[in-house]
């Protein structure tokens, strides 16, 4: 006659016992960031919006003498532009492209169901905004090789100030992007993004070309995101401290990022 062993002492003691605990905050956000920068580089409209774009900017303004204020040779030409090219490629992807991706993904329902998780609003915005700053890194490292192939050639001091300088500037245009995306409908997202991504473009362009610009207008092109960056991108690569415009990259980032934890929708 055989008896039968306890289900009970089959098994380790717990191994039933539910643990319903979420995972650290930290693995909670890593997780997000690797998810949100696959998606950005799948995406092959983004990429074009991104990468081919800033790009193709870059070599025809180095190529061809549209002004004479750039400078006569190619390498003056890219140490004028490259600054500006470095502005247009971290609006393009902090901004526009992210706006357009929350807005459809709320659209589509995405965002509420990763709304359902346990990670908290911040840890997907902060998600979110560390994916689009890793690709911004890939964009600096792109536009400055293509930079030094055409004979710009800043200095340590220079690249480390400029890096400072991308990531406010990352942190700004990706906060304005998210809150931009997390408010209003996709198509409203859609048209508006490329609309504001434009006249940013104008105003960067008055930071650039200042010589016959009205010091009112100017000043107003410095206060905005895009001149701020254009101009504290600029001075940094050339081993010169924009305190103004690092201050008003630090308020749209403050007051953007603050904007969007608020009011972000996941649908």
């Amino acid at each position: 006659m055989t008896s039968e062993v306890p289900a009970s002492n089959r098994f380790p003691v717990g191994t039933f016992t539910p643990n319903p605990r979420p995972a650290p905050l930290a693995r909670m956000l890593a997780a997000q960031t690797r998810l949100e920068l696959v998606l950005l580089l799948r995406n092959g409209e983004q990429l074009l919006l991104t990468m081919f774009i800033p790009i193709t900017m870059l070599i025809g303004m180095s190529l061809l003498p549209l002004t004479s204020e750039a400078g006569d040779t190619p390498a003056a030409r890219a140490t004028t532009f490259v600054p500006a090219v470095l502005a247009v490629a971290i609006m393009s992807t902090a901004f526009t492209g992210q706006a357009i991706a929350v807005g459809f993904d709320r659209r589509y329902g995405a965002l509420k169901r990763l709304g359902a998780t346990p990670i908290p609003r911040w840890g997907i915005i902060a998600g979110k905004s560390l994916a689009v700053l890793l690709v911004v890194i890939l964009q600096a490292l792109v536009i400055g090789g293509i930079g030094l192939a055409f004979g710009w050639r800043p200095d340590i001091e220079g690249l480390a100030l400029g890096a400072v300088a991308i990531v406010l500037g990352t942190a700004a245009f990706a906060c304005l992007g998210l809150l931009l995306g997390g408010t209003l409908k996709a198509e409203v997202v859609l048209a508006l993004g490329n609309l504001i991504w434009f006249v940013l473009l104008g105003l960067a362009g008055l930071v650039v070309f200042d010589e016959h610009v009205p010091g009112v207008v100017h000043t107003i092109a410095r206060l905005s995101p895009s001149g701020a960056l254009t101009e504290s991108l600029t001075r940094a690569l050339d081993s010169s401290v924009d305190v103004f415009g690092f201050c008003v990259l630090i308020v749209w980032a403050v007051v953007g990022g603050a904007l969007a934890v608020r009011w972000f929708r996941f649908q």
